[in-house]
């Protein structure tokens, strides 16, 4: 609770707190003193003709765990957060006490690690430890977007296939996990011209890989693909520097067809691998590298 935009907002919440404990310790006491409200006991309350409530005392060990209750989260209230941006006098939070685990957990796997950093990649790939240590990884960290089987989906690239955007050497593949990427495709409909000459473009682009596509349109889009070549190249072969896919082979990460094409340029898209340095040691990232390497490299 200390991530608030002003002191004020600290200080409201620290209030309704503590009133709200004082106020079920009032209310306890309000209703341990409550005497009989009629004769026989009841609280003059009748439903269904005869059902009435009675106004018996609170047992006693009811009470007594109710007070419990208070107590503790008074003292619990000295010592850990909860009282605003007041941090407890034990000066503890659930990001230093996460932070201590994974660094008590690091040194448990420092002797297991160090067998693995001299290790290279490929020697990795062919290691069976460091496989199940990279699939637990890959699992932890990487399955969300590239599936359990890393094979990917629609806007998540297949890691089981050799088509590789920023290449598929096991630097580039530590680099990626590292650092991340981000790849930007700007809207080209500008550049390109009328909505047909978008149309046209997309059948050319279909064209370089084989595709099936409209020869006339392809024809008369060749022209347009000026505009792609100073990413994609003349050829339409890509760029793993810029991150450009290879239009020429038949791998269409945010799919296929001249219509998706034709909005993607029209729109352009994006799309980010988040970095994981600050999640993964240097020695976990080679390791999720090499179980990364092998899926496209079987041995």
């Amino acid at each position: 609770m200390s991530d608030f935009f002003n002191e004020g907002w600290s200080t409201y919440i620290a209030v309704v707190t503590a009133v709200s404990i004082l106020a079920c310790l009032v209310l306890l006491i309000i209703a341990a003193r409550t005497k009989a409200m009629a004769a026989d006991n009841t609280t003059g309350h009748v439903w269904d003709e005869n059902l009435r409530e009675l106004n018996n005392p609170l047992p006693m060990w009811w009470m007594g765990l109710f007070v419990l209750t208070i107590v503790f989260s008074a003292i619990y209230l000295v010592f850990y957060p909860g009282l605003g941006s007041f941090q407890g006098s034990l000066g503890w939070s659930q990001k230093a006490q996460y932070e201590a685990e994974i660094q008590r957990a690091n040194q448990e796997l420092a002797p297991l690690y160090a067998r693995f950093d001299a290790m290279s990649v490929e020697q990795l790939a062919a290691d069976g430890q460091a496989l199940r240590v990279g699939e637990r990884l890959f699992v932890n960290n990487c399955a969300q977007c590239h599936g359990s089987d890393a094979r990917g989906s629609k806007g998540f690239p297949d890691l089981t296939d050799t088509d590789w955007l920023y290449g598929g050497s096991p630097d580039a593949i530590i680099h990626t996990i590292a650092k991340g990427r981000i790849g930007t495709m700007p809207p080209m409909a500008a550049a390109v011209g009328s909505s047909d000459d978008v149309r046209n473009l997309a059948n050319y682009v279909l064209s370089l890989s084989g595709s099936p596509h409209n020869e006339i349109q392809a024809h008369l889009g060749r022209s347009k693909f000026t505009a792609c070549a100073a990413c994609h190249g003349m050829k339409g072969q890509g760029n793993p520097a810029l991150g450009a896919p290879n239009l020429a082979d038949r791998v269409w990460l945010h799919g296929w067809g001249d219509e998706a094409i034709a909005n993607i340029i029209r729109q352009g898209k994006v799309n980010t691998m988040p970095a994981h340095a600050d999640k993964l040691t240097p020695s976990q990232i080679r390791v999720l590298a090499g179980y990364v390497w092998g899926q496209s490299h079987p041995h």
